[in-house]
């Protein structure tokens, strides 16, 4: 079960969620130069090429978590940054999210690798309603903590990613989203180049709005032993 307050206008309230349904955007982004440096990135580190652009990848919803500390098994998992929405019974609803993701597994295959990490969400929601018509100007803003040194990881606009709204049809075929759903829109390439880290760090900022949710989780590698 996840918690979250939500904001909306002036006001606010806390609900108690249960998610039914998690899926996963990937290759969501609008620039085709972008996708294609996305797409080089993990080819860089063995990853094949997606079957579709975008591509919607199913997760087990107890992946979901809240908690600032994730254990990942070993050393080769790594944070990335996105807009989540989350479908509720009166409407829906944005928050941030990182993909975290077994980099070694994802070698052997994306949809593996999705099942082998939590998904880390803030606990703050703001009503879709109300960034809607500003949605390109929201801000995503990462910062992971890698050999002792916080570094800006992923920082971009969300005029980079396709907007719910196409996602959302092309997934489901029509423009609603499943209640009970949980749907990850899309991530910003690695500056740097993608690597683990010991702590990620995430931002969705509206600069019309003056506002921002953030979340923050340190990673514990598990030995790996046969």
């Amino acid at each position: 079960m996840l918690t979250f307050t939500r904001h909306q206008a002036d006001r606010f309230d806390h609900i108690a969620f249960t998610p039914e349904t998690l899926v996963i955007a990937g290759w969501a982004g609008r620039d085709e130069k972008a996708i294609h440096h996305h797409i080089e990135e993990l080819a860089a580190i063995g990853v094949p090429p997606p079957s579709s652009v975008p591509v919607f990848y199913r997760g087990a919803n107890a992946l979901l978590t809240q908690a600032t500390r994730v254990e990942v098994l070993g050393p080769d998992s790594s944070g990335e940054i996105e807009p989540v929405i989350v479908s509720l019974a009166d409407g829906l609803w944005v928050t941030v999210g990182s993909d975290h993701t077994d980099r070694k597994a994802e070698t052997v295959g994306i949809a593996l690798s999705k099942q082998m990490c939590a998904k880390p969400v803030a606990t703050a929601l703001w009503k879709l309603d109300e960034v809607t018509a500003h949605w390109d100007e929201l801000i995503l803003r990462s910062h992971a903590v890698i050999d002792g040194a916080r570094v800006l990881y992923q920082e971009g606009k969300l005029s980079a990613l396709r907007p719910p709204s196409d996602l959302i049809a092309k997934w489901t075929g029509h423009a609603t989203l499943p209640p009970a759903t949980v749907m990850f829109g899309g991530t910003l390439g690695a500056i740097g180049g993608i690597r683990p880290a010991a702590r990620f760090e995430m931002e969705l900022i509206d600069p019309v709005l003056n506002r921002a949710i953030s979340h923050a989780y340190d990673i514990a590698d598990l030995p790996v032993v046969s």
